[in-house]
């Protein structure tokens, strides 16, 4: 769901209509476990609109500079506590517990197992009303 989040975010996607018009593979990823620094910015920098992209992009730049590998950090797409997901025992519904969306960065080349999860597909409308919008 943060992966869609991001998209529909960056694209400036409000519209379910417009979710017809989208198709994009995405990426299922094994991420290593340890290692990841996390970014110390205050929340109104991190989930900010794209007025807070420099102050981000320095942040990650010292990190990298300071020997960082990765980063780990609450998404900015997503708004708090909507990386919910689903459960699908035995339909599909709304998971109860809410949790936030979080983001990993790795630098450089890196050797991450992968498996396509979806080719030529679009987010689900529901993703709409959870994506904290530019």
């Amino acid at each position: 769901m943060g992966a869609w989040a991001e998209f529909l975010r960056h694209e400036h996607i409000t519209d379910p209509a417009d979710l017809g018009g989208v198709r994009r593979s995405l990426w299922a990823v094994e991420l290593p476990t340890t290692n990841y620094v996390h970014p110390s910015l205050p929340d109104d920098v991190l989930f900010g609109d794209e007025s807070s992209y420099p102050a981000c992009q320095d942040e990650a730049r010292r990190l990298r500079a300071g020997g960082a590998e990765r980063i780990e950090v609450r998404g900015a797409a997503l708004l708090p506590g909507a990386a919910s997901g689903w459960t699908a025992n035995p339909v599909t519904a709304t998971a109860t517990t809410a949790r936030d969306g979080l983001v990993w960065v790795l630098f450089g080349p890196s050797d991450v197992v992968a498996w396509i999860a979806a080719d030529g597909a679009a987010p689900p409308a529901a993703v709409l009303p959870l994506v904290r919008h530019l």
